[in-house]
């Protein structure tokens, strides 16, 4: 039988899977000789025994656990259960990753009737003894009988408000005593400090499977399968007087980084009063000029501490009668622009090199620079979330159209488009608009993808939203009405909706942040791209460090006012010589385009997709629009209508798209490719290194790619050899489907790269509608049916294993393809680390996370 309990001298920092983080952190300050109260560690492998046995301590435990109290009675001179002399615990969780006050903790454990009274003899303090014994009874019915904790508040608030009392400290001991005697009427509580201790720490594994330590550990990413270990240590009492205290101190700033002693205390109080915020507290300098000895000390531990962990620490302290007690140190949490300007400067400092800093700062943390963020601590009046689409802060005027958008904000308002889904046809009251909001959608939505490219703050599948477009209403489940015009707040980093101006914090980089990058792209293998289509993008793209395109939608080059009418034209043709004219009239539109990103990615790959998305798409859906369509093109409304209906598919993205245009209208290939080539002639001529990769989507067998490769080497040499210049170009293919992946050996002789549109790959390998799945896929989060949202981290298990597949087998039929991904996976931490391992060359994502991607593939580069 492994060992379950351990004392605060057998331990190490090092033991942090076994003991947990607070575990192992009391351990090693204890062997560091810092004044740490003495307990024990029940270790995290007997958590997962208790879940395995249905919620059961394992056999033996309170025995072990017995044996290690007498030792800590021997060590503290005090014991458990006497009333003479009494010992109390804090019994606290501690799991091997930080989750701060995400589980249950539970202080003066050891309490009864009887050593209530012996303390309030022993300390000559009765006040102090019987708020203790308040204290723990409160803590004690919320934690391990599940009480209504607002119900003891409310008997406490009911007791003043007929004494004539406002604040805690007017209470008297019998006071006290006169609120225990209630509490104890509201529940059955054990007077056996046995018992409580047995139950306590059955609590306390049982708070590992709390909703808010769930989707804590949703959120950050942290195993269920890790489990807390229990931390009983004997308490100390900051409430004792005004000779005691408690507080929390950082040995750097968390908001800024700045290296400064930070923190805040308060006197006479426990510990829990700080946390909780029942008081207000005073600086950490003030403590000085009370308690000069304990602040020396005190500022001596935090120095030793940051010195020996190499990272800024988060540390509680209590002074009980004038002596100094540590209670916890860990590494602390902080925000996107400390941590950076922290990881930098304990580079320059000597404390960690370079590597170590990349590890030390979390990708996500790079949006702070990258876009307007919510003051966290301005937060009110939440009343909605859904998917967090796209970073970043955005304040508007709520409108529920594209051109009331471009009106409004033409008016000078900021606006928050509001919509159902978006479309294509969107897309300019998305340009204009501060943030948007769907109430349908994933995070690969045509909303979330656009906006990420845009860099706009977006939040999509709000499913707690109602919209009602004729009323002009978004209802919240909540039955809150936002009505046309209304001012909302979006926090597209979190997913949550608000009401009102919510302040934000201004995104700009620093010389830090510039110093962390440029040591990413020291260490990375991985290139890094960007998915771009405007010269816009493109040079945003290239500001943040992308390495080239990875992926140019070309349909998305044709959602402009000006060009949406002919792109529907071409489609609305009857024959291919109507085709023919208005594909003259988009050449020149594409040729430009192309040419322009050409220059903006000079001397860098410009990946080009072939027109992939359905064609119906393009077209419009209401009637008005439709007529009015037909007069434009001068064509009669029953004809419009009798095309658009026959381009209408039960499963328009499993139907013609992709390809499968190229293959029946090779002609709009022709003319894709003939801009391109024309483009990469000028860009030559003007001075500038084109260097275009054609990339042919949607293919499921070898046979599609040799016949539009025919296609596009026809187009391409004909260019040529007219213009009489050369220039490097490249033929690969984008794999979206299974079939592709599976067979990718045969593809892999007429393509050059590859380029993984995972996006796809993960629809058609789960079976999951991208832009639907927002209406289950929270529900499956919830039921643990699926890990993640497979749309928003690669599935390494399936999805990864077609990859993998691929890469191998194409690998093998054929030397030097370049590998990518293209999907939105691209930007996504994990998926990256998982390219990495896979031995892709590069990965693409929207503009903004390009510099998270560097970071990222960084740190899927750094051993330490």
């Amino acid at each position: 039988m492994a060992k379950r309990v351990y004392l605060f001298n057998e331990g190490s920092k090092d033991d942090r899977n076994l003991l947990g983080g607070k575990g192992a952190n009391l351990c090693e300050m204890t062997a560091m000789g810092l004044p740490v109260p003495f307990g024990f560690v029940i270790t995290t492998p007997t958590c997962r025994e208790f879940f395995e046995s249905g919620n059961k301590l394992p056999r033996h435990l309170e025995t072990e656990y017995n044996v290690a109290l007498r030792l800590v009675e021997d060590r503290m001179g005090a014991r458990f259960g006497d009333p003479e002399n009494p010992l109390l615990f804090s019994v606290r969780s501690g799991a091997p990753v930080s989750m701060p006050g995400m589980m249950n903790t539970i202080l003066n454990l050891g309490m009864n009737d009887d050593i209530v009274e012996g303390m309030a003899k022993k300390t000559n303090n009765p006040r102090f003894a019987y708020d203790s014994y308040r204290r723990f009874i409160q803590m004690y019915a919320d934690v391990v009988l599940e009480a209504d904790g607002e119900q003891f508040e409310h008997e406490i608030e009911q007791y003043k408000k007929a004494h004539g009392k406002t604040l805690d400290v007017e209470m008297t001991a019998e006071d006290w005593q006169a609120i225990i005697a209630i509490f104890k009427g509201l529940v059955d509580f054990p007077q056996n400090p046995a018992v409580q201790l047995k139950e306590a720490i059955a609590a306390v594994f049982l708070s590992w499977n709390t909703p808010r330590a769930i989707f804590y550990r949703e959120m950050n990413n942290i195993p269920a399968s890790l489990g807390t270990a229990v931390c009983v240590q004997s308490m100390v009492f900051g409430n004792f007087g005004d000779d005691s205290g408690s507080g929390v101190a950082f040995t750097r700033n968390p908001s800024t980084g700045d290296h400064e002693f930070y923190g805040e205390y308060l006197t006479n109080a426990a510990g829990e009063d700080v946390v909780a915020g029942i008081r207000t507290p005073l600086p950490i300098s003030h403590l000085e000029e009370q308690m000069p000895e304990v602040y020396q000390q005190l500022f001596e531990t935090q120095k030793r501490l940051e010195l020996h962990y190499q990272d800024m620490q988060d540390m509680e302290f209590t002074v009980q009668e004038g002596k100094f007690y540590m209670l916890q140190t860990r590494s602390g949490k902080r925000t996107g622009r400390a941590s950076v300007k922290i990881a930098v400067d304990m580079v320059s400092e000597g404390l960690i090199g370079e590597k170590e800093a990349l590890m030390r700062v979390s990708p996500e943390h790079v949006d702070a620079f990258l876009h307007p963020m919510i003051d966290v601590n301005a937060k009110t009046d939440i009343v909605a979330k859904g998917l967090p689409a796209s970073p970043g802060g955005a304040t508007g005027r709520v409108v529920f159209s594209a051109d009331e958008a471009v009106e409004v904000a033409a008016q000078g308002h900021k606006v928050v488009l509001v919509r159902r889904e978006t479309t294509p046809e969107d897309i300019h009251g998305m340009k204009v608009s501060e943030g948007i909001l769907t109430e349908l959608g994933g995070m690969t939505s045509h909303a979330a993808v656009v906006a990420r490219g845009m860099g706009v703050c977006a939040i999509t599948g709000c499913g707690e939203l109602t919209i009602d477009y004729a009323a002009g209403t978004a209802t919240t489940d909540g039955g809150i009405v936002i009505k046309r015009m209304d001012e909302i707040t979006l926090d597209g980093s979190t997913g949550e909706v608000m009401l009102g101006d919510i302040p934000k914090t201004e995104a700009s980089a620093n010389e830090d942040f510039m110093t962390l990058l440029s040591w990413a792209d020291k260490y990375r293998r991985l290139s890094v791209r960007a998915n771009a289509e405007t010269p816009e993008d493109a040079a945003k793209a290239r500001e943040l460090g992308a390495e080239g395109i990875g992926l140019c939608r070309t349909e998305h080059m044709f959602f402009d006012s000006s060009r949406i009418d002919i792109m529907r034209g071409m489609i609305l043709s009857e024959d291919r010589e109507e085709r023919q004219t208005y594909l003259d009239q988009l050449l020149h539109f594409q040729r430009d385009d192309m040419l322009a990103l050409f220059k903006e990615m000079h001397d860098l790959p410009v990946t080009i997709r072939l027109l992939d998305p359905p064609l119906h798409e393009f077209l419009p859906h209401g009637e008005e629009d439709l007529v009015e369509l037909a007069g434009r093109l001068g064509k009669s409304a029953d004809k419009v209508r009798e095309i658009v209906q026959s381009l209408q598919e039960v499963n328009p993205m499993l139907g013609f798209r992709g390809c499968r245009l190229s293959i029946i209208y090779p002609e709009i290939t022709e003319m894709q490719v003939k801009a391109i080539a024309e483009a990469a002639v000028a860009a030559h001529k003007a001075g500038y290194n084109p260097s275009p990769e054609i990339m042919i989507p949607l293919v499921v067998n070898v046979r599609e790619i040799r016949a539009i490769t025919d296609i596009i080497e026809r187009g391409i040499m004909s260019v040529v050899e007219q213009e009489s210049v050369s220039f490097p170009y490249k033929v690969g293919t984008m794999m979206e489907t299974p079939r592709a992946c599976l067979g990718a050996e045969r593809l892999a002789n007429s393509v050059e790269f590859m380029s993984f549109g995972t996006n796809d790959l993960t629809q058609m390998t789960y079976g999951f509608s991208r832009d639907d799945v927002g209406k289950f896929i929270p529900d499956y989060l919830d039921r643990n049916l699926v890990e993640d949202d497979p749309f928003v981290s690669l599935d390494q298990r399936a999805v990864g294993k077609l990859m993998k597949m691929a890469v191998e087998d194409s690998r093998e039929a054929k030397e030097g393809i370049k590998y990518g991904i293209c999907g939105e996976h691209g930007g996504d931490p994990r998926s990256i680390q998982f390219c990495h391992e896979l031995g892709l060359d590069y990965v693409s994502c929207s503009p903004y996370r390009v510099p998270v991607a560097r970071i990222a593939a960084a740190q899927a580069n750094v051993t330490l």
